[in-house]
């Protein structure tokens, strides 16, 4: 469970019981669709909470605030990164060069911001109660899924670095165990809409990170970020999406 663990105290704030070792973190990736159910889980919770005493955008907007702060913003800071590097326009070096700059540039707060909002107001409109908790179950988990089939799918860009280590110890068996429970959850939260939601989010997420790669040769880890981040909206999105098909289905048979 040390593996699992590590896996916990890096994408999450939750305190866990053990020390770590370098190299762990990489042994740790086959994990990631598990913490995202577990992360979500304790958003829908605070959802569940909410929904009590605020308003649906109010609540909505606090759960945002609760899931950056479990996250530490980590999934965020590589999303702002990748759009400061991709929407420079510059060479790939540059590129690379601007992404590992600590300093956030307008680029990539205006795409942290406006992946907030989606969001914030994603939740506000998706039905609270059974379907807005399992939204957030479903969009930890695939976002999470979606960052090890990039690990696997995709080169890792730079000579060093985390996404060395953690392509060297994902194993094919890892990523079939992670889209089985992947498939697994979002069919016991939305039945055939879980696969339909699977495919649709894979696909457009999997087109960034082959366009990442054709623009920089790879991903880096901040790519990765990335992919949770954008994989977490996608989600929320196409849920919410499906929602209004059915209630306009309803409006006109009713009519």
């Amino acid at each position: 469970m040390k593996s699992f663990f590590q896996a916990v105290a890096f994408f999450t704030r939750f305190p866990v019981p053990a020390r770590f070792q370098q190299g762990d973190f990489s042994k740790s990736i086959k994990w990631f669709p598990v913490v995202g159910c577990f992360l979500g889980l304790v958003l829908a919770f605070f959802d569940w909470i909410f929904s009590f005493f605020f308003p649906d955008l109010v609540r909505a907007v606090l759960v945002v605030i609760v899931w950056v702060y479990l996250t530490g913003a980590l999934h965020l800071d590589g999303l702002m990164d990748t759009a400061d590097g991709l929407g420079s326009y510059r060479s790939r070096e540059r590129v690379l060069e601007i992404m590992r700059d600590s300093r956030v540039g307008a680029m990539g707060v205006v795409t942290a911001i406006l992946a907030l909002l989606l969001k914030a107001s994603s939740l506000a409109a998706i039905p609270v109660g059974g379907t807005s908790m399992f939204a957030l179950i479903g969009a930890a988990v695939m976002g999470r899924f979606l960052a090890v089939t990039a690990i696997r799918m995709f080169p890792y860009v730079r000579a060093e670095g985390i996404g060395v280590g953690m392509k060297k110890d994902l194993k094919t068996v890892h990523l079939w165990v992670a889209l089985l429970f992947t498939l697994i959850v979002l069919w016991l939260l939305f039945q055939w809409q879980g696969l339909f939601l699977f495919l649709v989010v894979s696909g457009f997420i999997l087109l960034f990170a082959w366009r990442v790669t054709r623009r920089l040769g790879g991903l880096t880890g901040d790519g990765y970020g990335a992919v949770i981040e954008l994989g977490e909206v996608a989600v929320l999105l196409v849920l919410l999406a499906g929602e209004v098909k059915v209630d306009a289905t309803h409006l006109v048979a009713a009519w």
